[in-house]
């Protein structure tokens, strides 16, 4: 599925159950696809507690550049997709997410979205060897959205404080992207995802 934005046009990949109890919106890292192994995880984890799920490629990477430049423009264009997108799915909760820069723009995103919560993995806290210029105040946006972050325990952007998020779970022995543990990250995922699994009475 093709979606056209101020931004230009971003793809998605559906999986999408008969009678979905809630909409999950996943998009990658900066430079990544929607095919990591992390997101498929959380895609596989969501599907199976009967969640649609879409798998976002954002207009800058669908144009083939691998930094995606303006938040502005990023989250703009997010927005513009998850209108459109909810037209597909109705009457559902919402929830978002990504890894790293995607983590970023879920979190930034999520009260215009009126998203009910947030899958943040690989949330990079700071570049690399500069915790200085920390990126808190992003993740700190989703506010009052329950945000769950997954990062790996050799991380060199950073893991968040457990009181800034819902919950953060900690990966042992991964770094930035995930080598390994994915049963870890489901284990984590789960239970948070299952109080949408439920439709509404």
């Amino acid at each position: 599925m093709r979606i056209d934005t101020t931004a230009g046009p971003a793809d998605v990949e559906w999986d999408k159950p008969a009678g979905a109890t809630f909409l999950l919106l996943l998009t990658h890292g900066s430079g990544g696809g929607v095919d990591a192994k992390d997101l498929l995880a959380v895609r596989d984890c969501a599907v199976g507690l009967g969640g649609a799920v879409a798998r976002v490629t954002q207009p800058y990477r669908v144009a083939g550049k691998r930094a995606p430049g303006s938040a502005t423009t990023q989250d703009a264009a997010w927005l513009e997709i998850v209108t459109a997108l909810r037209k597909k799915v109705r009457g559902v909760p919402l929830i978002q997410g990504g890894r790293s820069n995607g983590a970023r723009v879920a979190c930034r995103t999520a009260l215009e979205a009126k998203t009910e919560g947030v899958v943040a993995l690989s949330f990079p806290l700071h570049p690399p060897g500069k915790p200085e210029k920390t990126r808190r105040d992003e993740l700190l946006a989703a506010r009052p959205t329950d945000v769950l972050v997954i990062n790996g325990a050799r991380d060199p952007f950073g893991i968040p404080d457990p009181s800034d998020a819902a919950e953060v779970k900690v990966i042992p022995n991964q770094p930035h992207s995930f080598r390994s543990g994915f049963d870890l990250i489901t284990e984590a995922v789960e239970p948070w995802l299952r109080r949408w699994s439920t439709p509404a009475n």
